[in-house]
């Protein structure tokens, strides 16, 4: 009885489509009856489809509130004619591989291996997962541009040893590998990929030695001297014409100093004017490190949130008393998580906020891939910073794009991938003989307008 209904069930899904089906027999190539634990962005892949594909033939996924159940019936459309659909994110056969082993990637799909912590055992993994599925995202958009990817993942946790990972045969045909998270797993990834001739993208905070040996490492990280050399150099260029003016937070467990005694020295080489004051100076003396003949911007040696709170008032204090000062502030990453609270000082104060990542929770891209991932994983990405998913997207597009576009010769310069990344910019340069480092920095600019910019180098 109980298969009877199931098939009643069915014939009356399928008349109820009839109509529609018959009418665009060019148009639908199946009714799908979504199974038990499928998703999106699954039943996409499995048909060679994209993602937008499949919700253009079913317009009632972009209702408010819509979700995938177990039993709804869905139209599998015909893929577009003018994508490769056969090499998306599947395996490939053996003898596919025999027959094109030694065709540049340029004309074939490109080979990815991912091997990170992908397990639900702790943050960790969970943080990885999420990275993982940012990564087949961007798989799914390279496809609508006519890019083929084969992607493999291994689960590589915190005490495997990645050489039982790296004995899969799967692993010496990556043109890419992704990973890993941990130090102690580098050493024998890069001998795997110099021998190999595969690039290896480090996507996390690891400074490794490999990265001046091996010219085919790419290091996102970037240790805190180079960091702040570089965002040293883009604020002197910035701020020319501008007084400085320090404010000592008197906060014992600041690491700030690595930066402002460094911009000292700079300022100091160049004869640049700058000023220190104290935050618990009196308003008199508060007041006299501040320019009235020239633009101010302000710096704190914290980056702590009590101590920006009290800087805010001081400077709101000066302001209403002496209007016509001109003040900017020029923060630290952490205050973008203080945002709820001091929005209106950012902008009052035309705040620039050095970053190597930003996500600009107002931009219509961020509200894509956020609604993109609800849609495929059934979930929302975890409220962090960076985002995990964004920034596996970013990562594997900037990369595989490049891959695609030149082969071999990528190496990831500034311009060359034409991409704007949605939070994690990206551009490398190599170290000496070795391998490439990431160099990227970011301005997010909070204007008096109430307009949040941008500014990428």
């Amino acid at each position: 009885m109980k298969q009877v209904f199931e098939y009643i069930l069915v014939f009356v899904a399928v008349a109820f489509f009839a109509e529609d089906a018959i009418a665009q027999t060019t148009k639908w190539r199946e009714i799908h009856k979504v199974k038990r634990k499928e998703t999106i962005f699954g039943i996409a892949r499995d048909n060679g489809l994209t993602v937008d594909e499949l919700i253009e033939a079913n317009p009632e996924m972009t209702k408010p509130g819509y979700e995938l159940k177990k039993g709804d019936f869905i139209y599998i459309p015909f893929p577009s004619k003018n994508i490769d659909t056969q090499a998306n994110t599947r395996p490939v056969k053996e003898e596919k591989a025999s027959k094109d082993a030694d065709v540049d990637m340029r004309n074939r799909e490109i080979r990815v291996g991912v091997m990170l912590p992908l397990h639900d055992e702790n943050g960790d993994g969970r943080r990885m997962v999420e990275y993982y599925r940012g990564v087949l995202m961007a798989c799914d958009s390279l496809k609508q541009n006519g890019m083929s990817v084969d992607i493999h993942a291994w689960n590589v946790p915190e005490d495997a040893d990645i050489r039982n990972t790296l004995r899969d045969k799967d692993a010496s045909r990556c043109d890419l590998i992704i990973g890993p998270l941990y130090s102690k797993q580098v050493k024998p990834l890069s001998d795997f990929a110099k021998a190999h001739d595969i690039k290896v993208l480090i996507p996390f905070s690891i400074n490794t030695p490999e990265l001046y040996s091996n010219r085919n490492i790419f290091q996102v990280y970037q240790n805190p001297n180079d960091y702040n050399e570089a965002v040293i150099s883009r604020f002197l260029d910035k701020f020319a014409g501008y007084n400085t003016v320090f404010i000592d937070c008197n906060d014992t467990t600041s690491k700030k100093g690595i930066f402002t005694f460094g911009l000292r020295r700079k300022l100091e080489t160049k004869g640049r004017p700058h000023s220190i004051t104290n935050l618990k100076s009196s308003e008199q003396a508060f007041a006299k490190a501040f320019s009235t003949s020239m633009p101010n911007v302000v710096i704190l040696n914290t980056g702590r949130s009590l101590e920006l709170n009290v800087a805010f008032a001081k400077i709101n204090n000066l302001t209403m008393n002496r209007p016509k000062l001109s003040v900017s502030m020029f923060g630290y990453t952490e205050w973008m998580m203080y945002t709820k609270y001091n929005l209106d000082n950012f902008y009052k104060y035309d705040t620039y906020i050095p970053a190597n990542f930003y996500t600009n929770p107002l931009s219509a891209k961020t509200a894509r891939i956020e609604l993109k991932y609800r849609w495929n994983f059934h979930a929302d990405m975890m409220q962090a910073l960076p985002r995990f998913a964004i920034t596996g997207f970013d990562q594997a597009f900037y990369f595989i794009k490049g891959l695609h576009l030149y082969g071999k010769h990528f190496v990831g310069a500034k311009g060359v991938v034409g991409y704007t990344p949605i939070q994690t910019p990206l551009t490398f340069e190599r170290v000496g003989n070795g391998g490439h480092q990431n160099r990227s920095i970011l301005f997010v600019h909070y204007t008096p307008g109430h307009k949040i910019e941008t500014i990428y180098y």
